[in-house]
């Protein structure tokens, strides 16, 4: 089943609330889904261990460099979708996750750094495409933006996306409360508390756009699955 990577060589990004979003928005249609959480700071492992659950979501913390290829591949045998949280830089586990990934999602900021660390990840899946011998579908997802301006920043890395047309989102992942109450409550959007936490119908439906768009591309050719790529004895 698909495996969808969230990757930006630089922090910060929204990677883990874009990777949750699509987690929960999935599981909420009845799917299985595992995540593996690549993460140092474990987010998504510490919101999988709060009182509120999202059923049909497993998370895997344990993983190295030279096992999670491994990993992932078994895991898409049993779920319906893999989701991998990459770390905020370039090592080893995000090179070895991107070249089994069926969809790789880049999480942008409408910032110049943000735009320099995704545009390391698109480089680097140029190479992997190379080592592996086939394409690696990827997209980018706008975050944190403003519902009701466009900044210059975020006009200018809209800008560059589309010079390099590079596939990009229609929904962008908007600045919302109750995406960042996921983090303090658990679960998923349906299950938030709306005396609690604002905005509750606009970031659902916000996230059922996004999702809808990240499924629609992660839907799957069968092929070789290419283990441990970058393997090395640590």
């Amino acid at each position: 089943m698909p495996v969808i990577s969230f990757a930006n060589a630089k922090g910060g990004a929204g990677k883990t609330t874009a990777a949750l979003l699509l987690a929960t928005e999935v599981a909420a249609r009845g799917k299985r889904v595992t995540i593996f959480d690549a993460d140092p700071q474990k987010w998504i492992s510490k919101w999988y261990e709060l009182p509120r659950k999202s059923p049909g979501i497993n998370v895997v913390s344990e993983i190295s460099p030279a096992s999670i290829t491994e990993q992932i591949t078994l895991a898409a045998e049993t779920s319906d979708y893999v989701i991998v949280d990459l770390e905020g830089t370039e090592n080893l586990i995000v090179a070895n996750a991107l070249s089994v990934s069926d969809l790789v999602v880049v999480p942008i900021q409408g910032s110049s750094m943000d735009a320099r660390g995704g545009a390391k990840i698109l480089t680097l899946i140029k190479k992997l495409e190379k080592i592996v011998r086939h394409d690696i579908k990827h997209c980018v997802v706008l975050t944190r933006t403003n519902a009701a301006v466009t900044t210059r920043a975020m006009k200018a890395v809209q800008d560059f996306l589309s010079a390099q047309n590079i596939d990009v989102l229609m929904t962008p992942i908007v600045e919302r409360a109750a995406f960042r109450d996921l983090f303090e409550f658990g679960g998923g959007l349906s299950g938030l508390d709306t005396s609690l936490v604002s905005g509750v119908g606009k970031a659902r439906e916000n996230a059922s756009l996004y999702a809808a768009e990240i499924l629609e591309r992660a839907i799957t050719v069968p092929r070789k699955r290419w283990y441990n790529v970058f393997k090395r004895a640590s």
